[in-house]
């Protein structure tokens, strides 16, 4: 049986070209079945083409050298990953060498300030309506005008009134004349005193009706009730308007009513205060505004509400703000500062602290340089500090700068600072 050749000897331009053919159809095993049978003066020309190491030395391509070039990639890769462990093991030294540092939790007298949103209320405000019907011929106010005590405001047509008390005076005067007549008669024997007595119950119902119409009449004029800033005005002169209708709002901003909701714990912690001290020395009360600036007045705790909202679980309070400049006025809004100082506070660095689940924690430094994780209770929140209640105590270490790098049970090399220079450096929170 004739074999046929799985190589025909066409011409080939390239002879590298064969070969990389040779390749993507036989794989590197045809390739090296190729090389063997190859002519002589293509192999020699091949490998004469095909650079094997420096400076262009070349080398006859043999079976057995692709087991020499794995052996010695393999050996390259050995060497390779000792070096890693290597620079990962001196790593490793470098980073358990490095100190970290820690410090004590402190006592020191704190100022803790609650926020509080609120809404300012003028003292007094009220609405100015029409006391009688008509048209309103005169509006001698502006709106945003400061008033007297007893300066006119508006003027109501008053036509009718005035008809209504000529006609009152009329009959006064008649009752009066019938008056004296019958006390004439009564002089002379004619009549009896029981006749004096219905001309007398006459005269007086007449002199009711003038002081009514006169009353009404000076529904017409309406007149500041104490002094205060006219609202908006909602009606124009020669409005017709009904009795009762607004014309405008009057507020008395001398001294502003600011309320704000507490939960209750803290109602307890200001009630307390406010029964231990008579004069609320221990409550700073200040008002910042829209602008994020501080009213400059003081304020006090002028009321608190009876009972406690069920849904929210807070009551209201009222503090009271003297405001001369007239700066405040009824409906603005701002935030109420409360300052208390907490005397004999324990406080550590913010920073020092890490948080899982919604809690608090720290890493103590036990007397083997053992960090252990241990929870601590928050009472007060301040920029660079917390103001804690229970969990570590004044003698014991906390880790303040690298907490992120240790773990529970974990031996460690530290440099202690002193909590006074710790607490004088602050500058970051928590991580």
């Amino acid at each position: 049986m004739t074999t046929r050749n799985p190589f025909p000897t066409y011409p080939i331009a390239n002879p590298l070209l064969g070969v990389i053919l040779a390749i993507f159809v036989f794989g590197v095993s045809g390739c090296d079945e190729l090389t063997e049978r190859m002519p002589a003066s293509i192999s020699t020309h091949l490998h004469a083409e095909t650079p094997h190491g420096k400076h262009g030395d070349t080398k006859e391509h043999r079976p057995g050298d692709h087991k020499h070039a794995s052996a010695d990639a393999a050996h390259d890769s050995v060497d390779r990953h000792n070096e890693t462990e290597d620079h990962a093991a001196h790593a490793g030294e470098h980073h358990a060498i490095h100190k970290l540092v820690v410090t004590s939790p402190t006592i020191k007298d704190v100022t803790v300030t609650q926020q509080y949103v609120c809404q300012i209320h003028s003292r007094r405000h009220i609405e100015i309506c029409a006391l009688e019907g008509g048209y309103l011929k005169e509006i001698k106010v502006n709106e945003g005008q400061m008033v007297r005590q007893g300066e006119p405001m508006f003027h109501i047509l008053p036509t009718l009134y005035e008809a209504r008390l000529d006609a009152d005076l009329a009959e006064a005067q008649l009752a009066r004349v019938e008056y004296e007549n019958t006390q004439s008669l009564v002089d002379q024997n004619i009549v009896s005193n029981r006749e004096l007595k219905l001309a007398e119950a006459k005269l007086a119902k007449a002199n009711a009706k003038v002081k009514l119409a006169q009353a009404e009449k000076n529904f017409a004029d309406i007149r500041a009730p104490f002094d205060g800033i006219v609202d908006r005005l909602h009606e124009q002169e020669g409005s017709l308007i009904e009795e009762g209708a607004m014309l405008t709002t009057l507020s008395d901003n001398s001294v502003m009513w600011v309320y704000f909701n507490v939960p209750e714990a803290r109602y307890l912690d200001y009630q307390s205060q406010l029964l231990t001290t008579q004069n609320q020395s221990g409550l700073d009360i200040e008002l910042r505004l829209a602008n994020h600036r501080i009213f400059p007045q003081k304020g006090k705790i002028g009321a608190i509400e009876a009972e406690f909202n069920n849904e929210t679980g807070n009551i209201a309070f009222r503090a009271d703000f003297p405001n001369p400049d007239g700066l405040l006025r009824h409906g603005q809004t701002g935030t109420i500062l409360i300052h208390q100082t907490e005397t004999n506070a324990m406080v550590i660095p913010q920073r020092s602290t890490f948080e899982i689940l919604a809690k608090r924690y720290v890493y103590v430094v036990d007397a083997k340089d053992t960090v252990h994780q241990r929870e601590i209770d928050v009472l007060h929140e301040q920029d660079d500090i917390y103001v804690i209640q229970g969990g570590v105590k004044t003698d014991e270490r906390i880790v303040l700068e690298g907490v992120l790098q240790v773990r529970d049970g974990q031996q460690v090399a530290y440099e202690y600072r002193n909590p006074d220079e710790v607490l004088a450096n602050l500058k970051y929170h928590a991580e």
